[in-house]
């Protein structure tokens, strides 16, 4: 496969993203389904109607390690705040607050740059771009 282009991924990765709960949902769901285990991490604020009904709840945190890089997302009430850590061997070496754009991009960056050398990360960028 050709090296993805960058702002495409980052557009399909952005497609979802004005309704933050369905975003979420389809981000975590297809990134989990593709990625390695443990790169994809989610939290879900259950309330007890969800219990009660089995179901998952809304996310409300959304962690993705690819490389040395973890990009989180956190959904609280309409609101989104993004960050970007740069870790090595669970040492964080910088950290920094991002909007929700910016974070898509650097996601889009880094799922290109894991695809060049991972199948299963190449797997994950053709199902965002199909």
């Amino acid at each position: 496969m050709p090296e993805p282009d960058v702002n495409l991924l980052a557009a399909a990765l952005r497609r979802d993203s004005a309704d933050l709960n369905l975003y979420a949902e389809v981000l975590s769901a297809g990134l989990a389904d593709s990625l390695p285990a443990g790169a994809v991490s989610v939290k879900r604020r259950r309330t007890v109607a969800d219990r009660l009904a089995g179901r998952g709840g809304p996310v409300a945190e959304l962690d993705i390690v690819l490389g040395e890089q973890r990009l989180s997302l956190r959904m609280d009430g309409g609101r989104v705040a993004g960050e970007v850590r740069h870790e090595v061997r669970g040492i964080v070496l910088s950290r920094r607050p991002v909007g929700l754009d910016e974070w898509i991009d650097t996601l889009a960056r880094a799922l290109a740059e894991a695809a060049a050398s991972n199948a299963r990360a190449r797997e994950a960028v053709e199902r965002f771009l199909a």
